[in-house]
């Protein structure tokens, strides 16, 4: 169970954090079982998978937060929207790292965010693979299996261990993101690429890494990371330094302290 802090953040969350929490794990015991066992792959794009066990993951989800939340807005992957007038609505990746899944390779996890009026109020990633539960909850906190996690104190960007990802689409457009993995790979310590966002979010939130960029990226990629890295004491905005909007599609997250230097490689100097 995730460990928040604050009393108003439990007010106003507790059965919201305990539903998400109970759907990721739903969803993650559903790819354990399954993974190395996967029967059918579809594309959605040239090289976009989706397979049988990301629409089980997405339905087990919706099933749970429709019982106890049938009036809610969702936004999923799988599925897009279903609104029905409602200020809160649940953003939700029920298997990011679909490739990586499809290959046996154990790197993927369950995103689920809740948004109230727009800002995101709960965040909840599970990595099933190594039994990680990542949450925070609007004015909380972040935790890691239920002990609070804060960014690195890293000040220095030649010191920074950064992660990034390239988009499907990367062999058919110019802004690709390899000019910026390039400019990096030369200004920070080093750079990670796994290919799952969300978990990526989560690491810089828990200090395993310091930064993190990304191009083409969607609202269930980012909803329930980004709160979790601002609720660990880091900073999330756009390539242009403004503010972090869902369905922006240039995301920079860090520890805060070389989020200005990032900026710089990222857009010029801010």
């Amino acid at each position: 169970m995730c460990q928040v802090w604050g009393d108003k953040s439990m007010r106003i969350s507790d059965q919201f954090l305990k539903t998400a929490i109970k759907a990721a794990k739903t969803a993650g015991a559903l790819q354990r079982r399954h993974v190395g066992h996967v029967k059918r792959i579809e594309f959605k794009g040239e090289i976009n998978l989706v397979t049988e066990v990301d629409k089980a993951c997405e339905a087990a989800i919706l099933n749970i937060l429709s019982k106890e939340f049938p009036s809610h807005d969702v936004l999923t992957e799988e599925s897009g929207a279903f609104q029905r007038g409602s200020e809160y609505r649940w953003v939700i990746d029920p298997l990011d790292g679909t490739t990586n899944f499809a290959h046996a390779y154990p790197f993927f996890c369950v995103s689920i965010g809740l948004e109230y009026r727009g800002k995101v109020i709960v965040g909840v990633v599970y990595n099933p693979n190594l039994d990680e539960l990542f949450c925070a909850v609007k004015g909380g906190g972040a935790s890691l299996n239920g002990r609070r996690i804060r960014v690195s104190r890293v000040k220095a960007l030649k010191r920074a261990l950064l992660s990034t990802g390239f988009a499907y689409n990367v062999q058919t457009v110019t802004d690709n993101n390899l000019d910026h993995f390039r400019d990096f790979l030369m200004t920070s310590q080093a750079v990670r690429r796994d290919g799952v966002a969300a978990i990526d979010l989560c690491y810089v939130a828990c200090g395993r890494f310091d930064g993190f960029w990304e191009i083409d990226l969607w609202p269930w990629d980012v909803a329930a990371g980004s709160l979790i890295i601002e609720e660990a004491g880091g900073r999330v905005t756009m390539f242009d330094g403004s503010s972090l909007r869902l369905d922006g599609k240039r995301i920079v997250a860090s520890n805060g302290l070389i989020h200005r230097n990032m900026l710089r490689v990222l857009y010029g100097d801010r």
